[in-house]
């Protein structure tokens, strides 16, 4: 009976997110609710929510090249970007985490995709990004982003070399 016991409570930590002994599962979850809740903040155009999740020094490098540094600077590019593509939208779609606890650090790798309306035509690209994670006062923020496009099309945008 114990065993059974310890498999449901096993089974109920892994439902419900119940820290594992070193924490690891709980922070897992948190940088991918995160992760949501910023695609969510980007679908809604809502550059102070996007920002809400980057520490004050966070850095962009962007797909087209473009480097901004500081957590002020990047939502501005963002609200400037919102209100020049209307319809914009890109996702971040998480793959891999890991954490190196002791440091509080961790990493995201995944794929995203994007895409606007532009002149007569839709800009539609996409590709894989690193994403550096940094806890701060118990709660996880981008210390750092990284988007490499492995495709673009729709636009003379995607032949433009940045």
């Amino acid at each position: 009976m114990k065993g059974r016991v310890l498999i449901v409570v096993v089974v109920a930590g892994v439902l419900w997110g119940v820290p594992s002994s070193n924490g690891q599962r709980s922070d897992e979850e948190r940088i991918r609710r995160a992760r949501d809740a910023s695609n969510e903040a980007i679908r809604n155009h809502d550059s102070e929510k996007v920002a809400s999740f980057w520490a004050e020094d966070y850095i962009l490098v962007s797909s087209n090249n473009s480097h901004v540094t500081g957590k002020a600077a990047n939502r501005k590019n963002f609200a400037d970007h919102f209100e020049e593509r209307k319809d914009v939208l890109y996702v971040r779609t998480p793959q891999e985490l890991g954490f190196y606890h002791p440091w509080g650090m961790a990493y995201e790798i995944g794929t995203w995709e994007g895409g606007w309306s532009e002149g007569e035509g839709r800009v539609e690209l996409g590709g894989t990004y690193l994403a550096k994670w940094q806890k701060v006062s118990d709660r996880w923020l981008i210390h750092a982003e990284i988007f490499v496009p492995t495709e673009c099309k729709g636009s003379d945008y995607c032949d433009a070399k940045p």
